[in-house]
């Protein structure tokens, strides 16, 4: 029976992060996983996490099951701090999930029972789960332009053009903000160029939310998936809490549905538990109860926003230094992008072949299209990194 399930291929970013473990290179630098590290190299836990899960140890009085979509008051303040208050609360179904991962595959497997000929459309490039799980399930993929390779921002005109090509009924993923791999982000006005092509084109918008915080800051990163939610009757929603509290391991997300009605949403909401009980029966709740708990009081929600603040503001600082180093070692403005992306990641635009360089002979590890953890870099390694690119001739 065995015999007949083929090799997967290998994760590139699993396979980078145990490359990067067995080089005895004291100096050696890892860009490639994409998770938040400090100067240290550390991936702390956040100081609101610590208290939070200090208060929880302490007042917890049981462990069993909590709903198959998981707590109500964790879906509330999670839909507050993506949505705010741009939509009714009676329109909005929500289930926690396993991560964003979880919540992406069950927006898709809504879609599969909803309109299964439906062509899933996401931007080239994207993230490489993206299309992942969306063939593993079946489903018809399309990509649409999103990146100028040349000057490293997004082809917005190229972009706008295949978005028009996109047919009624299909659903197009766009990332909420802090575009992962590339760090090109739309502007506003392009946000309002975007919803007023996709609902011409009668499209189904799912945002991937997965960074919120980590751009221009809270605010500022859910302006999309907001206009969003105030153009369209119908909308997908897939969050994470992964990056902007912390907790990868906890597998924390969650799924937002906004329907046309309260009736709609009454019969998406019975949908999600369902497909939560056929999936895994029970979201896990520990994460959840967390961010819960933070996002509920003011106090800790005020220290969780300040030390994102701190994240936030290091990541551009690091920009800003490569991005002078950079130009100083040219002698031109072409890496000038580096300090316009915004989130953890940016495509550098060296080849294969000059990755491969920088890695043995500079100990920089990062994934073959180039893209770099800026998390990764403290100011020590910024100008490692920058002499590594200008000596292989990015």
């Amino acid at each position: 029976m065995l015999n007949a399930l083929q090799k997967q291929p290998e994760d590139k970013i699993i396979q980078l992060m145990q490359l990067f473990r067995d080089d005895p290179r004291s100096d050696k630098v890892d860009l490639g996983v994409g998770v938040y590290k400090d100067a240290t190299g550390l991936t702390p836990v956040m100081r609101a996490i610590k208290s939070a899960e200090q208060k929880l140890w302490q007042a917890e009085t049981t462990k069993t099951y909590t709903a198959l979509a998981g707590d109500v008051g964790y879906h509330d303040v999670m839909i507050d701090l993506v949505l705010g208050n741009t939509v009714p609360r009676e329109r909005i179904a929500a289930a926690a999930t396993p991560g964003g991962t979880g919540a992406i595959h069950m927006v898709l497997e809504l879609v599969q029972k909803n309109t299964p000929d439906a062509t899933i459309w996401i931007s080239a490039p994207t993230w490489p789960n993206h299309p992942s799980i969306i063939r593993h399930m079946g489903l018809k993929l399309a990509e649409y332009r999103y990146f100028d390779e040349v000057s490293r921002a997004v082809d917005f005109d190229a972009m706008l053009a295949d978005l028009k090509q996109v047919k009624a009924g299909d659903v197009v993923l766009l990332h909420g903000c802090c575009h992962n791999p590339t760090g090109a982000n739309l502007n506003n006005a392009q946000w309002q160029q975007i919803a007023e092509t996709l609902l011409a084109q009668g499209a189904m918008p799912f945002v991937d939310i997965a960074y919120q915080g980590f751009g221009n800051g809270l605010e500022e990163d859910a302006f999309g998936v907001r206009l969003l939610a105030k153009t369209f009757p119908e909308l997908l929603i897939a969050a994470s809490c992964s990056k902007n509290f912390g907790i990868y391991r906890e597998r924390t997300g969650a799924v937002m549905i906004i329907a046309p009605d309260k009736a709609t949403r009454d019969v998406v909401q019975g949908n999600l538990a369902h497909l939560n009980r056929l999936n895994f029966s029970f979201p896990p709740d520990h994460g959840a109860r967390l961010v819960t708990m933070i996002l509920s009081d003011p106090a800790l929600k005020a220290e969780w926003m300040a030390e994102l603040e701190e994240v936030r503001l290091g990541m551009l600082a690091l920009r800003q230094q490569l991005a002078d180093e950079l130009r100083r070692l040219s002698g031109s403005d072409r890496f000038g992008f580096v300090a316009e992306h915004r989130g953890m990641f940016s495509r550098m635009g060296a080849t294969p072949e000059q990755v491969l360089k920088m890695r043995e002979k500079h100990g920089i590890y990062m994934i073959g299209d180039s893209r770099i953890n800026i998390a990764g870099l403290n100011k020590q390694s910024v100008p490692i990194l920058a002499k590594a690119l200008i000596e292989v001739g990015v």
